[in-house]
């Protein structure tokens, strides 16, 4: 090659500045927008599903198979990703766990949705999934999952729809051939509420260091445990408990429960957390000051609750997802004043600061950009 050649080569644009010269001729809309009216699973930069299955194994829960589109990296078992629907026109996000190994083969993603009675996504999904339904999809996050080397002995616990990240544990540990003590104990209102049951017990009865265990709060006959966590409980699902790491999952009831009884042994640091309830706003008797959304215009007196709990009351729509400080969807700029963190305590007086509306509370006035 000539030094001309190469002088003629280094001006060439790279396929980057191509696909940035086609996306600066297409303003105001991204070349994905174009895209997506032709073919909804052809895009440049967005990633997205599409649903290849639907299968529904108890009453108020849904499992979807889905095919990301060639962006998608992968995830760990025990990680979440922020799925996104439009209903009636807007656009919805939420976070979901996916239930498969992590070494599924296909390079396709499980998520079980549980259809809560207040979750609009959820119901959404649980009511209207089917094959074909495009979603949009963002990388997975978070830092719940399996630690290497795998540890010796291994307690997964769950509740509802808790199910789902320990479940894609489990899976993955089976594929990796895991031959430690594993114990998978699963909290349910009854036997009937239980999500992938049959696939819970073919596990059990294939594999003989690994037990399934099934706890009814409201059934007090079938499974194996009844009532609710405590010592004894834990016990009797694994009596190893003590070298093992534990993985817990599950409604807020069930996460002090546990949290309680490990504190109590001095085992904290053998408990692993993934939450997928809200934290608690605590309101006490002396919030007082204003909070004024200054797009909308709108001016309200602080009740305490969250910020994004108030421009609701207010009457305005800002996106969110997880509503628990995980996806950041939520994000707003808060141009003064002072708000806490209510995850983790902390409190930021910073002017012009993007903050989290789902786990911030004003401290006196605020203003923030909705």
């Amino acid at each position: 090659m000539t030094l001309h050649q190469k002088s003629r080569r280094s001006r060439l644009p790279s396929t980057f500045s191509l696909l940035s010269l086609f996306e600066a001729m297409a303003t105001p809309h991204a070349l994905d927008r174009y895209l997506e009216l032709v073919d909804p699973m052809t895009t440049v930069r967005d990633l997205r599903a599409e649903v290849t299955a639907v299968h529904r194994s108890t009453r108020d829960t849904v499992t979807l198979t889905m095919r990301p589109t060639q962006q998608w990296r992968g995830f760990e078992a025990g990680q979440f990703v922020q799925v996104g629907v439009v209903i009636d026109g807007v656009r919805h996000t939420r976070c979901y766990s996916p239930s498969c190994s992590q070494y599924r083969d296909d390079g396709r993603i499980e998520l079980t949705v549980k259809a809560h009675p207040e979750g609009l996504v959820s119901q959404y999904l649980h009511r209207n999934a089917r094959e074909g339904l495009v979603v949009s999809l963002c990388q997975a996050d978070g830092t719940f999952h399996l630690p290497r080397p795998r540890p010796a002995g291994v307690l997964l616990i769950s509740g509802g729809s808790g199910i789902t990240p320990v479940l894609s544990m489990l899976r993955t540990l089976l594929d990796e051939g895991y031959s430690g003590d594993l114990t998978f104990l699963h909290y349910a209102y009854t036997e009937s509420d239980v999500s992938h049951r049959s696939e819970l017990d073919a596990i059990a009865a294939a594999h003989d260091n690994i037990r399934i265990v099934f706890a009814y709060t409201d059934q007090e006959q079938g499974g194996d445990l009844h009532g609710f966590f405590g010592v004894e409980h834990l016990r009797s699902a694994a009596p190893w408990y003590v070298g093992a790491e534990t993985y817990l999952c599950g409604p807020p009831g069930l996460m002090r429960g546990v949290e309680n009884v490990y504190a109590d042994l001095g085992l904290e640091n053998r408990l692993h957390l993934e939450e997928f309830a809200p934290p608690l706003a605590v309101v006490t008797g002396d919030v007082g000051g204003e909070v004024s959304f200054t797009e909308s215009g709108k001016v309200g007196d602080n009740s305490g609750l969250t910020l994004l709990e108030q421009a609701e009351e207010a009457g305005l729509t800002p996106a969110y997802g997880c509503r628990m400080g995980i996806c950041f969807t939520c994000t707003s700029v808060k141009t003064s004043g002072c708000t806490k963190n209510i995850k983790t305590g902390e409190t930021d007086s910073e002017p012009d600061k993007k903050i989290q509306l789902c786990v911030s509370v004003p401290v006196g006035d605020i203003a923030i950009e909705i």
